[in-house]
């Protein structure tokens, strides 16, 4: 497993200290930019008295989801394979607000990414009930899921219908897990902003 965990800060007076976990879904590690950009935040966000848990998923070991449902079945709550989404899925459901970070491969977020979200189904429950009278999802399986935000690196010829395309898809993740997306951000925005963004929490 490969994974940076911040120090935990002290809270001080006034602020508000958040547990804050980042799947840095990079697929290219000759792509320094992106994590340099990522490393920067995790720094200003650990200043504002922030938790911050890294994970770089190119370097961890995760399976593919293979729908086989055993999560909810077998081994509730867990993928019957002992792979890195135990770990990761142990700091999400234990976290604040949860940050997903990838650059866009053909209009979408990395696979490196959706392999790791698409492992974050054993925290919900296998039955189904009915969300605003009209569409079905999976119930709960906690009280309380973190808030999400994903922040993108554009390709050449990304425009704003894919940045809209990315933002829909990224908002439908949100209800299945029972929260809602705060953000889809790019990596040409200081990183400064995304941090105020997220300590406004």
């Amino acid at each position: 497993m490969r994974c940076i965990i911040s120090q935990v800060y002290r809270k001080t007076k006034g602020s508000r200290h958040m547990k804050i976990t980042m799947l840095n879904g990079n697929p290219d590690p000759d792509n320094q930019k992106f994590d340099d950009y990522l490393n920067n935040l995790v720094k200003l966000l650990e200043s504002s008295d922030n938790s911050v848990v890294h994970f770089k998923l190119l370097e961890m070991k995760i399976r593919p989801c293979r729908g086989c449902f055993d999560c909810w079945l077998k081994t509730p709550g867990q993928c019957i394979f002992k792979d890195d989404s135990h770990d990761i899925c142990r700091e999400i459901i234990n976290s604040d607000f949860l940050l997903c970070a990838a650059p866009l491969v053909m209009g979408f977020p990395s696979a490196v990414l959706k392999i790791a979200m698409d492992k974050l189904i054993p925290l919900l429950l296998p039955y189904i009930e009915l969300v605003d009278n009209k569409e079905c999802h999976h119930m709960k399986r906690y009280d309380k899921y973190p808030l999400i935000g994903l922040i993108i690196e554009k390709e050449d010829d990304t425009d704003s219908e894919d940045i809209e395309i990315v933002n829909d898809i990224f908002s439908r993740f949100a209800i299945d897990f029972k929260t809602s997306s705060r953000f889809v951000m790019q990596t040409d925005i200081p990183v400064q902003e995304i941090s105020d963004e997220i300590n406004r929490i």
